[in-house]
């Protein structure tokens, strides 16, 4: 239950520290952050909850992680679903926090996005699905690559936060402008369930994407990274 807990607290810190710069600070009247802020910002979150729970859980923070370790031989099958299920229900928690803190100010409307995925005339520069599918599982399967290289044993130790964290980082900063960047389900689903409407509708792609792309991703480090028998 440790295990799953940390997953959950760990997911919340990624949604209301991710999102919420997007939400609260991205655009603030003369000091806004930009979207490269708010790609630190998710990075930080990730690189801090590497330190802080990586030793508890992991840290995988993410469904299409949770099994692209699963498919990568990093992670037992009992475990998946009660990860995912933690992962979803922290990220649903911190968003219904950003949401208490975002609706104290008059005027917020949550149905404007919530910092919420899209594609086509939801792509934040109105980037066609194929386009928004194309990304999402490239970026994914890149991210998968950089944690399970990452986090191998050959690696130096110790540095993989600050590789996972900049990784994502630097996938933030290229795929904002096309999908608000998702790489993850569980960051996806707890924004759209309080900005409801198209946020939901679209949801499926940045379930399928993040997924599909782990998926290659293990197998294409399994294949690169195996050592000779």
């Amino acid at each position: 239950m440790k295990s799953y807990v940390a997953e959950f607290f760990g997911t919340f810190w990624l949604v209301l520290g991710g999102c919420g710069s997007a939400v609260l600070a991205c655009n603030y009247p003369g000091a806004g952050i930009g979207f490269v802020g708010v790609s630190l910002a998710f990075g930080l979150t990730v690189l801090t909850m590497a330190y802080a729970i990586g030793h508890i859980s992991g840290c995988h923070l993410n469904p299409a992680v949770s099994v692209g370790l699963w498919l990568g031989g990093r992670f037992p099958s009992s475990k998946l679903l009660p990860y995912i299920g933690a992962q979803v229900a922290g990220g649903i928690a911190g968003a219904l926090i950003l949401y208490l803190i975002a609706s104290g100010k008059e005027g917020f409307q949550v149905t404007a996005g919530f910092a919420s995925n899209g594609y086509a005339d939801h792509s934040p520069d109105k980037y066609t699905l194929v386009a928004c599918l194309v990304t999402e599982v490239v970026m994914t399967m890149m991210f998968l690559l950089i944690i399970l290289g990452a986090t191998d044993k050959r690696a130096p130790q110790g540095f993989a936060p600050i590789a996972i964290g900049l990784g994502l980082t630097l996938i933030h900063l290229i795929s904002i402008p096309v999908t608000n960047t998702s790489v993850n389900p569980a960051r996806s689903t707890a924004v759209a369930v309080f900005a409801g409407g198209w946020a939901l509708t679209q949801l499926w792609l940045f379930w399928i994407a993040p997924i599909v792309g782990a998926a290659i991703g293990a197998f294409v480090y399994k294949f690169i990274a195996e050592e000779k028998r």
